[in-house]
């Protein structure tokens, strides 16, 4: 079929839901991607960083593979001989003392709440449904109705209401504000290291020191999002590394598969998830041994070929070659590892068009908000297609 052809039945058949580029793709390896036409595509945003390792990495692969005509689902009514190497492996790389998997990462953000109101009604004392969670301005953590209603962007909350109870709304990166919100019945800040979907927006430097301080002395969980920014996104293993901290949970999910399963997980403490007993929260497929055969191998590809230290490295190559453009459009460049940002002034007709043009040029990015391009390509990205890229990104970002 024709490109014309599937987005007439993606327009006919199904919800209109998202706005993606016009482009139908049918294959993937490493950074590349082609069309149904054959042209071949630098990917720049790695499926919101859900690929991490490259386009069908063929190590991730093969453990699917060889696991899928194994065993593939038992439900958590009975083991599986993947799920406790599973949390091994992730414990002993993250330091975490327990893990949760889910499938999803808002399934994940779910979970970490449910866990830290029943820790905050058990451990900490606070009466019963009086459980409070800070959260930040902009955030990102989802599209359930309980993550929409906490949520400040008008377009997820507008006509899903009424919504969950128990959240409390601050400026991001104001230590302050969060001093100023804790109450008896705080239980939890919940907040990502840097707003991914907010246009990679970094907090001020010793942010989260001044954070996980001030959790610790109000004895207040702190629950780190980094469902985006974690597994080598930003140059860390976790981005809570780049302020030398270490929060209570920590939501993984994303490039936790390499982009081949739903697959995520929470990280804690003993003492919060200590508090779920059987029966109080569950998935009939989170911890499945498949997923956790190929999450096994995804963590091994991101040690294994030092694709955490490549990001570190080859992003901050990116990141000063996007900071040469010259446009007086431009309000800003900024970034972390390999996720990073170009915003434009309000006033400059915004970023799609742009996006359309490096889509012409065999470069794939999206815009958010309306005027910030993001650029978040797989980890395996080399120093050459560093170059490739910015060869064909600043004659576009300059006019």
């Amino acid at each position: 079929m024709r490109q014309s052809e599937y987005i007439e039945l993606e327009d006919k058949f199904g919800a209109n839901n998202y706005k993606p580029l016009d482009v139908i793709i049918e294959k993937g390896e490493g950074v590349w991607v082609w069309d149904v036409d054959g042209k071949k595509y630098m990917d720049c945003l790695s499926a919101y960083s859900a690929v991490n390792q490259g386009h069908c990495h063929p190590k991730i692969k093969q453990a699917m593979l060889e696991q899928a005509e194994k065993l593939t689902l038992t439900s958590r009514a009975f083991r599986n001989d993947q799920l406790g190497p599973f949390y091994e492996e992730l414990c002993t790389l993250t330091g975490s003392h327990k893990v949760l998997p889910m499938n999803s990462g808002a399934e994940a953000v779910e979970t970490a709440i449910k866990a830290v109101r029943k820790w905050g009604y058990l451990v900490k004392g606070v009466p019963e449904d009086r459980a409070e969670i800070i959260v930040c301005a902009d955030n990102f953590h989802g599209r359930t109705i309980t993550i929409v209603g906490f949520s400040t962007d008008p377009t997820a909350r507008k006509g899903f209401g009424p919504f969950t109870p128990g959240f409390k709304v601050i400026p991001f990166g104001d230590y302050k504000a969060l001093e100023n919100a804790i109450t008896p019945d705080t239980v939890g800040f919940l907040v990502e290291p840097i707003q991914g979907e907010a246009g990679v927006i970094i907090p001020p430097e010793g942010y989260f020191k001044k954070v996980r301080g001030i959790c610790t002395a109000n004895n207040v969980t702190l629950i780190l999002d980094e469902i985006q920014t974690g597994l080598g996104r930003t140059g860390k293993l976790l981005a809570e590394e780049h302020e030398g901290i270490e929060a209570d949970l920590t939501l993984i999910g994303k490039a936790l598969s390499g982009g081949f399963y739903p697959v995520s997980a929470v990280l804690s403490n003993s003492e919060v998830l200590g508090v779920l007993k059987p029966g109080e929260h569950g998935s009939t497929f989170g911890g499945n041994p498949l997923a956790c055969a190929v999450a096994r191998a995804a963590l091994k590809v991101l040690t294994e070929e030092k694709l955490i230290d490549n990001s570190m490295n080859v992003g901050a190559k990116f990141l000063s070659g996007l900071k040469e453009i010259k446009n007086a459009k431009i309000k800003e460049v900024r970034g972390r590892g390999l996720l990073l940002a170009v915003e434009f002034k309000s006033n400059a007709g915004g970023a799609r068009s742009y996006c359309e043009k490096l889509k012409e040029q065999g470069l794939l990015c999206k815009e958010t908000h309306g005027n910030i391009i993001r650029f978040a390509p797989p980890l395996v990205i080399t120093s050459e297609q560093v170059d490739w890229a910015l060869d064909r990104i600043k004659p576009i970002l300059s006019r």
